[in-house]
C-alpha cells in the first residue's frame, strides 16, 4: 500500500482533563510499545469530518462539483465514494445536501466493513447490528437498491435514527427488524452476506468520544466479548455455505477482535479468514495477549490504529463458510 503522511491534527481542549486509568495504561502499553505515545496523542486530537457519496440519489462527479467551490475534498484511498471534507465550516451535517441525502457524514475507517463485505446486487443480507445506519445506507448503495436488505437493531431508541437515515439515503430495499441478533438463528433465513459491526469497547474511538476512558473497564471488556461470540456463532449459522461475511468492531481490545476470530476458528472447521487486500496503512494482527495465543490465522484480519492513518481505530476480519 501506500504510505500517507498526514500534519498531526489539533488537540481537543478537553482532553487535558482526560483521565487515563492506571490499568487501560498498562494494557495498552503492553499491546503497543514503543507506539503507546503515539496512540494517546492522537487519541487526544480532533478526528478529520469525513463523508460518503451516496450514489443512491447521485454521482460521486457530481457532489464533487456541488462542494468543491468551498470545500477541499481529498479522497479516502480504500473507499471510491469517501472524501475527507475540510472547510471554514465545521457543521457539514446541516449543508442541504447532507439533508437531501447525497452524502453521508461517516468517519473513513468506518467505511471499510461495508467495502470489505463487497454486497452485490440482487443478493441478500443482513446487517446484524444496523443503528444508525452509516454501513447500512453503504450496503444498500453497493447493492444498487436491488435484491433484499434486513437491517436489524436491538432495541426501539436504536431503531429510530436508523429508520430516519435509511429514508434520508433513498434506502428502498431494506427490512428494518427489531430483535436480538441471535434471534436470527431461529430465522429459517440464510443470507448471501452478512455483517457483524458488534456492540464493542469503542477504544478505537477515543477521539470523538473522551467519556470512552471513562467507562472503560476489564469487566465489561469480558462482559462484550460474550456478546460478541454469540453474534458471530449466530452470523456464522445462518450463512449460506460458500459465502463471506465480515466482522468488525471500533475496539481495540485483543478480547473483542482476534479473540472473538480465535473462537469461531476452534469452533467451525469449515470458516476460513480470507486475506483483506486494501490500500491503508496497517498495523500486525495481535497474535498473542495476556498468555492467550490466537490461532495463526488472525494474521489474515485488519487492525489499524488512530496513528496509523489519522482515523478511528478498527479491526475487521472476512470470513467465508465452507
Amino acid at each position: 500500500p501506500r504510505f500517507f503522511f498526514f500534519p498531526m491534527p489539533d488537540i481537543i481542549p478537553d482532553s487535558q482533563k482526560a483521565e487515563i486509568k492506571p490499568a487501560f495504561e498498562e494494557r495498552y502499553k503492553a499491546l503497543l510499545g514503543s507506539r503507546y505515545e503515539d496512540f494517546v496523542k492522537y487519541s487526544m486530537c480532533y478526528i478529520r469530518k469525513s463523508v460518503r457519496v451516496n450514489t443512491l440519489k447521485i454521482s460521486v462527479d457530481d457532489l464533487k462539483k456541488r462542494l468543491e467551490a468551498k470545500w477541499k475534498l481529498t479522497q479516502v484511498p480504500w473507499c471510491r465514494e469517501g472524501f475527507w471534507m475540510a472547510g471554514e465550516r465545521f457543521d457539514i451535517g446541516n449543508l442541504a445536501e447532507h439533508s437531501l441525502g447525497y452524502f453521508y457524514v461517516q468517519e473513513a475507517a468506518s467505511m471499510i466493513p461495508a467495502v470489505v463485505l463487497e454486497p452485490q446486487p440482487d443478493e441478500v443480507v443482513l446487517d446484524m447490528c444496523a443503528s444508525p445506519g452509516s454501513k447500512a445506507t453503504q450496503i444498500a448503495a453497493m447493492m444498487q437498491n436491488t435484491g433484499l436488505l434486513i437491517a436489524n437493531d436491538v432495541t426501539g431508541d436504536r431503531i429510530k435514527p436508523l429508520g430516519i437515515n435509511l429514508q434520508r439515503s433513498g434506502v428502498r430495499n431494506s427490512i428494518i427488524t427489531l430483535m436480538g441478533g441471535v434471534a436470527f438463528r431461529n430465522s429459517g433465513i440464510k443470507f448471501d452476506r452478512i455483517l457483524v459491526d458488534a456492540p464493542c469497547s469503542g477504544t478505537g474511538t477515543i477521539r470523538r468520544n473522551l467519556e470512552t476512558l471513562k467507562i472503560w473497564n476489564p469487566v465489561m471488556i469480558k462482559r462484550l466479548a460474550g456478546t460478541q461470540k454469540q453474534l458471530i456463532e449466530t452470523a456464522f449459522g445462518v450463512l449460506k455455505e460458500g459465502c463471506a461475511m465480515v466482522y468488525s468492531t471500533c475496539s481495540l481490545e485483543p478480547e473483542e477482535d482476534e479473540g472473538v476470530i480465535d473462537f469461531l476458528l476452534e469452533k467451525f472447521e469449515n470458516a476460513k479468514l480470507e486475506k483483506i487486500e486494501m490500500d491503508i496503512k496497517r498495523s500486525p494482527p495481535v497474535h498473542e495477549f495476556e498468555k492467550k495465543r490466537y490461532n495463526d490465522e488472525v494474521k489474515k484480519c485488519l487492525r489499524i490504529w488512530p496513528q496509523d492513518n489519522d482515523t478511528e481505530g478498527f479491526f475487521v476480519a472476512r470470513i467465508r463458510k465452507g
